[in-house]
């Protein structure tokens, strides 16, 4: 009530409790005066509260008496929201809202939207709440009865008052209820190897068809995506307002933000996609093995991508239209953040993949706890691809048998020749900091030749950095020169708009400082001395090396991949940013008139190459 009256208050409205019990809405005449009353309350601005008088009531639990138009406060509340159409019925419990089982049982997990048809059978009540005379059966019973006439109830807890702030807002809190719930969700729980194999049932319809009906797929989602912007920005907005709720640092809040531009340009990077070369069944190399016996090595899709993505939902767009034109299944795994921008744009997308395909093509696990059941699918599952922290990556490379291909660290430097142009160097020190500081292709560290600080290049390029709220660390020579704070290690990933700062006596100083503390990621030289940039590019390990560019062109959008499904720090199979090529393996054709090894008599191997016509 006293939430009720402090909301109320700032519309200059009183809130006022009006008891009734089950006989004021049975008899006709005080059903009447009561409308009446409620309408003279309304007039003197007055909200009335109702509120079941069960000191006096006669009516027992619903579960116990099946008569009678009410029970208690909860079936009231079912009431009076059919009654008055309401937009949406809250029931405030004692607990988060609806469990599989007992709260208090350490095995119950919070159901977040009850489908009548799956959870109806599967859920035990545990003892009855000592407030109110319902409890949770009974909030059940009007939930249910409320949202199948068509108004959408939330159970959640009215211990934190801000629950109903949160609800209003859209925020996901409690358990929902809603006559399309079936809708949303699939009745029966689908396993980690269900999802698994469905992708590659999909993967292999996908590849039986024709290039332009392949193609035609990607436009009609590059479509469906500018067509659902409105749909796609309502849920990103919830994301993005949740993740600044809970106080997530600026750069990774930016990471969320679907803006109408972005989903512009991630329809015309899917169209791009959709208009190159059909990279499947490519001829690589035609041999004649011998004469009438013909041997392709042709390109085909790797099988079946699991993918696990940071909280930025633009990936699961690039990494979806990626799949579909290499002729992959994939499985993905955004954050947590993206919850809602992940599931939408995940519909958009598998709605507009054509029934002969299927939409299990594309499956989203919504669950941290699905990913180790997964990870042991390595007869299902062909590439684990993580984008995301060290740890991440690391634990999935130690806990599964599928290969891994990605990058745990993006521990980019760039280093600043003594032969320089120095506004070159600032623009480039500038751009691949600041351009994007949350990027795996920002820049953490700024290595520059020790012959910069006598002319006072040094102190321009810290300038420039400073000067556009860059906080700066130093390694052991940079620290003392500049009066910078010491970093803790060279091996540190910022990801914000901070980074270190280290001198060193020349090219070779700076290619070792880089192997010895960088992730082999991306590295760029600014130099006007051609013999030193082609030092540094032979001689630097990475997966990217640049000269005179910034860091930040180390993008699958960026090289004309179309987009990337991630950048790899491995040496074997892909390397830099990961597009369509990244996602393709190799078969061998032949095609011969009848010819046996038998022991290699009787044949005459030619072994010549055959050109590829076009």
């Amino acid at each position: 009530m006293a939430y009720y009256e402090t909301m109320f208050d700032q519309l200059d409205v009183t809130a006022a409790q009006l008891l009734v019990n089950d006989s004021s809405f049975r008899d006709k005449e005080f059903r009447k005066q009561l409308n009446e009353t409620v309408k003279s309350m309304l007039d003197l601005r007055v909200i009335p509260i109702f509120n079941e008088n069960d000191a006096i009531s006669t009516r027992r639990a619903p579960y116990q008496d099946s008569s009678g138009i009410f029970w208690d406060n909860d079936s009231l509340a079912a009431l009076l929201a059919l009654e008055l159409k309401a937009d949406l019925l809250i029931l405030l419990s004692d607990v988060e809202g609806l469990y599989t089982g007992p709260p208090s049982d350490p095995n119950s997990k919070l159901i977040h939207t009850f489908i009548k048809e799956k959870h109806q059978d599967e859920i035990t009540f545990g003892d009855k709440s000592r407030l109110g005379r319902g409890g949770m059966t009974a909030k059940v019973k009007a939930a249910v009865n409320a949202a199948y006439a068509g108004i959408p109830v939330i159970i959640t807890s009215g211990y934190a008052a801000e629950n109903i702030d949160k609800v209003l807002r859209g925020l996901r809190v409690g358990t929902l209820f809603h006559q399309d719930a079936r809708l949303w969700a699939p009745i029966t729980d689908s396993t980690a190897r269900d999802m698994a194999v469905a992708a590659r049932e999909s993967s292999r319809k996908l590849q039986a068809l024709s290039s332009e009906d392949r193609k035609q797929i990607l436009y009609s989602i590059a479509d469906a995506l500018e067509a659902n912007e409105k749909t796609i920005r309502a849920e990103n907005e919830l994301d993005v307002a949740t993740a600044q709720e809970a106080g997530l640092e600026e750069s990774l809040v930016a990471r969320l933000v679907m803006t109408p531009a972005k989903i512009s340009s991630l329809a015309g990077s899917v169209r791009k996609l959709a208009d190159m070369e059909d990279p499947i069944g490519r001829v690589l190399k035609k041999t004649e093995v011998a004469d009438g016996l013909v041997l392709e090595k042709t390109s085909s899709p790797l099988g079946v991508l699991l993918i696990v993505f940071e909280s930025r939902p633009d990936a699961l767009v690039q990494i979806a239209s990626l799949a579909i034109r290499s002729g992959n299944g994939l499985l993905l795994k955004g954050g947590k953040e993206a919850r809602r921008s992940n599931a939408i744009l995940h519909k958009v997308i598998t709605d507009a993949i054509p029934e002969t395909v299927g939409g299990k093509l594309i499956g989203l696990v919504t669950s941290r706890e699905e990913i180790p059941d997964l990870l042991k699918l390595d007869d299902v599952i062909d590439l684990v691809i993580p984008r995301g922290s060290n740890q991440l990556v690391s634990q999935i490379k130690n806990t599964t048998k599928i290969p891994v291909l990605g990058h745990a660290d993006g521990i980019c430097h760039v280093y600043v020749d003594k032969a320089c142009n120095v506004d070159m160097a600032k623009r480039i020190v500038s751009d691949a900091k600041l351009d994007y500081p949350a990027a795996c292709n920002a820049m953490e560290t700024l290595l520059v030749h020790k012959d910069l600080e006598q002319n006072a290049v040094l102190n321009e390029l810290i300038f420039a950095l400073q000067s556009n709220g860059v906080t700066l660390y130093g390694g052991p020579k940079a620290s003392k020169i500049l009066n910078l704070p010491e970093a803790r290690s060279f091996n540190h990933e910022y990801c914000s708009k901070a980074c270190t700062v280290e001198v060193v006596e020349d090219v070779y100083g700076a290619i070792d400082h880089i192997h010895r503390h960088g992730s082999a990621h991306t590295d760029c030289i600014v130099t006007e001395d051609p013999e030193v940039a082609e030092l540094f590019l032979r001689q630097v390990d990475s997966a990217a090396v640049f000269h005179n560019a910034s860091t930040r062109f180390s993008d699958g959008f960026r090289f004309g991949l179309g987009a990337e499904v991630g950048i790899s720090t491995g040496r074997i199979h892909a390397r830099g940013p990961v597009g369509v090529e990244g996602l393709l393996t190799t078969r061998w054709i032949m095609r011969g008139k009848g010819q046996v090894v038998d022991g290699d008599n009787g044949i005459a191997y030619t072994h010549q190459d055959i050109p590829i016509q076009a």
